[in-house]
């Protein structure tokens, strides 16, 4: 017998088929029998889950597998408050900023309010730094359970609507306002920070609400090009370290810029970003904010000096994330005339109103922007139709309009991110502001809106679609829920609504605005008497429930 044959000592025993020996066979034929019986007898038992199709070899590929849903516990309500606005000290290089002490008149605050529950139980909620003892204790945390009222009597008393609110917090540096979630819903509370200053490069105003943090981020409108500064602040308020990674979009497409990938920011810190240390010379600068870990806060500090003249500071502040709609509102336009000719003077080419298209995409985007004031749309010079270019930002100047208050809406067959740009003041020898409205979420309820106490104070609602209705009630300092006002916007309209110092002898705080109907947009416009000072502040989201996620199984 050759080295590899194997003697067969039972040829009867053999299955001329197979080549396998049949008492052997036999043996494995009852194990899968066995094996099949097993399956059925355990079937059976977990109540006929499993029918006999499914003991049927399937491809893999004709299987639907649903994903399961997990419901997720809403949590604690974050918002993240700019710090004060500094100027850069000298020129630093590099990226990493240095700050010399603000203006002698230099003023930041914070306005804060956070809605009770109908049974009249203001949330747990603080404003406090990153690190340390809270600034403001606006209501205790929750009791223990066994305290708690039973739901039944709970249910039967009067709905007391009242409010836990900070009605001017003074800070030097950058704060949160956190409030615990009620009964599965996360609180509804809003924050805005306000900054003034009279002297100094950086007078002026700016103003931001208090973002909820998160993992990718949207913003537009920087400039970096001579006399601009821009500095990007990341924020990160969690208890996980993040991992934050720039993506960078320049007036002639993406800018690959070492130093912009990886960037560490601890928990309970702030990283500051000089961005021309990144990107030099863009006059239009878009950045993509992304991170792993902890989620963070991202706000660009941006100002403009024209030689020995200051033109203005304000927040650039995340839009809404890239879609083929995209809406702002907010926009004050002054006399286009006068525009036109402060526009024509070398170095003031950004001082007037424009939109800043982001496209993303590998794909040029054909944009169509409208313009809808108080009677209605008011028509563009030029027509309003640009080709915003791929993997660039695309600035569009929204001058020659009559003056007046506006929303802008974009529409592309590209996904595009959008922030609007408004500047004050007429005259090239004094000093101006600029302001920012990032594109916005359109309203829906229970979205708390902060202002700060002074100022000449607009709220502002757009409709660029439809008719539409919203209802501001009254936030006041002594916690007192006010009644509320209705506003009816016609479609393609935009509604000023000026906000009183006091409501019933209680300085006014805030407001909790919902809308009905179609699409209507919100944001908050602050000026000041006398100055040329100008800010924008989008309304924020609304607060959130239980979520639905869905949940990937796999290794």
């Amino acid at each position: 017998m050759s080295k590899g044959e194997h003697k067969n000592e039972n040829p009867t025993e053999t299955d001329n088929a197979a080549g396998l020996p049949l008492r052997r066979r036999g043996r494995a034929r009852a194990g899968v029998m066995g094996g099949i019986v097993a399956a059925v007898a355990l079937a059976a038992a977990g109540g006929g889950l499993v029918s006999a199709a499914s003991l049927t070899p399937q491809s893999p590929a004709s299987r639907q597998l649903e994903a399961p849903v997990a419901a997720v516990p809403a949590g604690s309500s974050v918002g993240v408050c700019p710090g004060p606005a500094r100027l850069l000290e000298g020129t630093p290089v590099g990226t990493d900023p240095q700050f010399s002490p603000e203006s002698a008149t230099a003023k930041t605050a914070v306005s804060a309010a956070v809605l009770g529950s109908s049974a009249g139980i203001i949330p747990g909620s603080r404003l406090a730094p990153l690190k340390g003892a809270a600034l403001a204790e606006i209501a205790p945390g929750a009791a223990p359970a066994a305290s708690a009222p039973p739901a039944s009597a709970a249910a039967a008393r009067t709905p007391v609507l009242v409010a836990g609110v900070v009605p001017q917090r003074e800070v030097d540096n950058i704060s949160v306002l956190s409030a615990d979630a009620q009964n599965n819903h996360q609180a509804a509370a809003g924050a805005v920070l306000s900054y003034t200053a009279e002297d100094g490069d950086l007078q002026g105003s700016a103003a931001a609400a208090c973002q909820e943090p998160g993992n990718d981020l949207w913003l537009v409108g920087a400039n970096t090009a001579l006399g601009r500064s821009a500095v990007l602040n990341l924020t990160n308020a969690s208890s996980t370290p993040a991992t934050v990674s720039l993506d960078l979009f320049g007036a002639e497409g993406p800018i690959q810029a070492p130093g912009s990938r990886g960037l560490l920011v601890a928990p309970g810190t702030t990283r500051s970003i000089i961005l021309a240390g990144l990107a030099p010379g863009q006059e239009r600068l878009g950045v993509r904010v992304r991170s792993t870990g902890g989620p963070v806060a991202a706000v660009i500090q941006q100002s403009v000096l024209r030689g020995l003249t200051p033109g203005g500071v304000d927040f650039i502040t995340p839009g809404t994330a890239p879609s083929v709609s995209q809406v702002a509102t907010g926009l004050e336009i002054q006399d286009p005339a006068a525009l036109a000719a402060l526009k024509a003077k070398p170095g003031f080419a950004d001082a007037g109103p424009a939109l800043e298209v982001a496209v993303p995409g590998a794909a040029d985007a054909v944009v169509e922007i409208k313009l809808f004031g108080p009677e209605g749309q008011q028509a563009l010079p030029g027509g309003g139709v640009v080709t915003a270019k791929a993997g660039a930002v695309t600035e569009v100047s929204l001058a020659g309009v009559p003056a007046g208050t506006y929303t802008v809406a974009a529409s592309s067959d590209v996904s595009f991110a959008a922030t609007a740009r408004l500047t004050r003041g007429l005259q090239s020898g004094d000093a101006a502001d600029i302001a920012f409205s990032a594109a916005s979420a359109r309203l829906g309820s229970q979205h708390i809106v902060a202002v700060p106490r002074t100022g000449d104070r607009q709220l502002v609602l757009g409709a660029p679609a439809g008719g539409a209705a919203v209802t501001y009630t009254p936030i006041t300092a002594d916690g007192k829920i006010r009644t509320a006002g209705t506003a009816d916007i016609a479609g393609g309209t935009t509604t000023s609504i000026k906000i009183p110092a006091d409501v019933g002898g209680s300085p006014l705080v805030g407001y909790v605005v919902s809308a009905a109907g179609e699409p209507v947009y919100g944001a908050l416009v602050l000026a000041r008497d006398g100055r040329q000072d100008i800010s924008a502040v989008p309304l924020a989201p609304e607060a959130a429930g239980q979520r639905q996620v869905p949940v990937t199984l796999g290794y």
